[in-house]
């Protein structure tokens, strides 16, 4: 069977109108932004769906892309899609805590608001974030280690991507450094502080005063944290843990292969945008990775796990991800149809034939839609 992981993306992916159809169209989704305005004494829908220049201030973008991000699960869960292990990149952490059952959703609510403003109010005076494009990460931390004063890696997002952050001056030296060390490009960002640095150590004290008013529950599913690359197995750690997540790297692309490693096949990102569907293509472009950011992606989703499911069946045997390799060799222009399909099988005098003949004669009706979803799942590229 696959096993499927959720994803929660982190500040930065969020826009105006984000979560707006899913507020539509289900009951439970309005019940989570209601919870979250109760929870944060902010109005949620407005700051979401209207034009304003809220939106991207720290203090305000956090709380509004947890309640997107908790929407949507539940429109996802009412679906019937399970997981079997979360994660979240920084902010996007909170959405696994909630999908694995740790917070309720008003302690959630209640912790990023505050811990919005805590980063908000903790920028220093002369912090910078820089991205660092195709050069290995033992290069770039070697670089930071060298440099006077704070900088040092904030996010390993995939192979050739990472992000370094820190003081002004030691962020810009060491750029010259990786420059030097062969880095493709080094691009400095336009953020409103020095996040995942040690420069934000007092905003994640001040978190953990929040957290000790929150109940925290031992996960009902597994979830990783940024910090450690690794799944949080006691309530006891999930407090420490999140404190220093706002001053310490995430971890993501090891995430990603301790999931890998672990047989996690299925990757299907919750919340606005595609970034951590764009990072899981470069760390394995094998791995089924989807996004689910507006109403009509479930109905993606639910159709690739139908197809690959029913494929399985004919097969009689392997998992599903065996299944989407041998079907891969046989479809690999979107325009092929059923018929062509047929031909290119009995050429190759391979045993998928007898598949193609039970999905023509049983399945005629949905074959369409099933090469329609396989396709969406990326498996013919």
């Amino acid at each position: 069977m696959s096993k499927i992981a959720f994803l929660f993306p982190g500040q930065g992916a969020q826009y105006v109108g984000m979560g707006k159809d899913f507020y539509e169209a289900f009951p439970v989704c309005r019940e989570v932004f209601e919870e979250a305005s109760k929870a944060s004494g902010l109005d949620i829908p407005a700051l979401c769906f209207e034009e304003n220049d809220k939106l991207n201030q720290t203090e305000y973008t956090q709380i509004c892309m947890l309640a997107v991000e908790a929407a949507i699960l539940k429109a996802v869960e009412t679906q019937g899609i399970q997981s079997d292990v979360n994660a979240g990149l920084s902010l996007g952490e909170y959405g696994a805590v909630i999908a694995s059952g740790v917070m309720s959703l008003e302690d959630a609510f209640r912790v990023v608001r505050q811990r919005g403003i805590y980063m908000q109010e903790a920028v220093p005076a002369g912090g910078a974030m820089t991205a660092v494009l195709g050069l290995d990460a033992k290069i770039i931390e070697k670089a930071c280690e060298e440099v006077e004063g704070i900088v040092s890696v904030a996010n390993y997002n995939c192979p050739g991507q990472i992000v370094i952050s820190g003081k002004t001056e030691a962020v810009a030296e060491a750029g010259e450094k990786l420059k030097e060390a062969g880095a493709k490009r080094v691009l400095p960002l336009k953020v409103s502080g020095p996040f995942h640095s040690k420069m934000l150590v007092g905003a994640g004290e001040k978190l953990g005063k929040v957290l000790d008013t929150v109940e925290i529950h031992t996960p009902e599913i597994p979830y990783i944290a940024n910090v450690t690359a690794d799944y949080v197995t006691d309530a006891a750690d999930v407090k420490p843990l999140l404190m220093k997540q706002v001053s310490s790297s995430v971890r993501w692309e090891q995430t990603i292969r301790k999931m890998l490693a672990d047989g996690v096949d299925t990757f299907i990102e919750i919340g606005p945008g595609k970034t951590l569907t764009g990072f899981m293509r470069k760390i394995d472009k094998n791995a089924k990775a989807f996004n689910i950011e507006k109403l009509e992606d479930i109905d993606k989703v639910k159709g690739a796990f139908i197809a690959g499911n029913q494929l399985q069946l004919i097969l009689g045997a392997g998992t599903v991800n065996d299944v989407y390799e041998v079907f891969a060799e046989y479809t690999n222009t979107q325009n092929m149809s059923l018929g062509d399909l047929k031909e290119e099988s009995a050429k190759r005098q391979n045993p998928l034939q007898a598949v193609i003949k039970a999905l023509s004669d049983v399945f005629i009706g949905i074959m369409p839609a099933l090469l329609a979803a396989a396709l969406l799942m990326g498996i013919t590229s």
